[in-house]
């Protein structure tokens, strides 16, 4: 694969984990028990045990240093760095190293919090799976996705990639494409749709206009890829990316994205949103590498449009 393709998933290689077990015999806080126990340990390197995550008590990974421990407790050191396994319904990682990660991202999910009443975003569940990791692992918004859009985004790990991928956006994303299930067929099928859009502060809905009105620049190219008539499904590049582009150049162009009842849309065929963000390729700002990550167009798209197993149009 060569360098093009350096951001790989790694796989590390299996290791023996050392444990030592300890019986409580009478209630304990965790931190004081373990100092006991541990004569010959420092206090900070007991400390550095239970923040990354290396101290169970009763097979439950436990990091708080004041946890009340009780009589008959089984508590366990596990000396090598543990290893956290992530599954979620709604999350799956494609990508990870010390400074990003990628994600496959299902519809209906938030993408980061929107200050309304807490609801659990991408944002949590990946910060939740760092911390279980190491207390100190922090994580940064580079790039959102709507809540009804599915797809490939990501996150930083750390401030200066944040800041660096952030700086040269344009320079280090090469590739964002989406796959849309639009109604009607577009005229033509092929063609680039350029415009200024701005937010109505009331309804917080994007607004196109073909001359410069003050709002961002907006740049999108679309190509028609299968379609039955009623419905399209087409292939998206972005050459920027601004809030609702691709929702709001659709109802402009008059096929709305299925579904999207905020600019247009008709109630959806597939039960959900018909937009998918499928590839994201950029170039890593410290090493230089290019990556590129892919998620499949979701079934529901295909098998609606009429394409069945095989590739073939019904």
């Amino acid at each position: 694969m060569g360098n093009k393709l350096s951001c790989i998933r790694r796989h590390a290689k299996p290791t023996k984990d050392k444990t030592t077990y300890f019986r409580v015999s009478e209630p304990f806080e965790l931190m004081t028990f373990l100092i006991k126990k541990m004569s010959d340990v420092s206090r900070s390197d007991i400390k550095k045990l239970l923040a990354r995550g290396q101290v169970s008590v009763n097979e439950v990974y436990v990091t708080r240093y004041n946890h009340a421990l009780r009589e008959n407790d089984l508590v366990a050191v596990h000396y090598s760095k543990r290893r956290i396994a992530f599954s979620h319904p709604q999350v799956q990682i494609l990508y990870e190293d010390d400074d990003v990660i990628v994600i496959d991202k299902k519809e209906g999910l938030l993408s980061v919090t929107v200050g309304r009443e807490h609801e659990i975003t991408a944002f949590e569940i990946l910060l939740q799976y760092l911390k279980a990791k190491d207390l100190r692992n922090r994580l940064f918004v580079v790039h959102r996705l709507d809540r009804e859009t599915s797809g490939v985004m990501m996150f930083a790990k750390n401030k200066d990639f944040q800041t660096e991928i952030q700086r040269c956006w344009h320079e280090n994303v090469t590739e964002r494409k989406y796959v849309a299930l639009v109604e009607g067929t577009p005229d033509p099928k092929n063609g680039r749709i350029v415009s200024y859009l701005s937010e109505n502060a009331k309804s917080l809905k994007m607004r196109s206009d073909n001359r410069d009105n003050g709002g961002q620049k907006a740049v999108t190219d679309y190509r028609l890829l299968l379609g039955n008539g009623a419905y399209s499904l087409l292939e998206i590049s972005l050459e920027t990316g601004r809030k609702n582009q691709i929702r709001v150049h659709m109802q402009q162009m008059g096929h709305s994205v299925a579904g999207d009842k905020k600019y247009g849309g008709s109630p959806s065929p597939i039960n959900r949103m018909g937009l998918h963000a499928s590839v994201l390729a950029w170039r890593h700002p410290f090493t230089g590498a290019a990556c590129r990550f892919e998620s499949p167009v979701p079934k529901k798209f295909t098998t609606f449009i009429g394409l069945d197993k095989a590739g073939n149009t019904h």
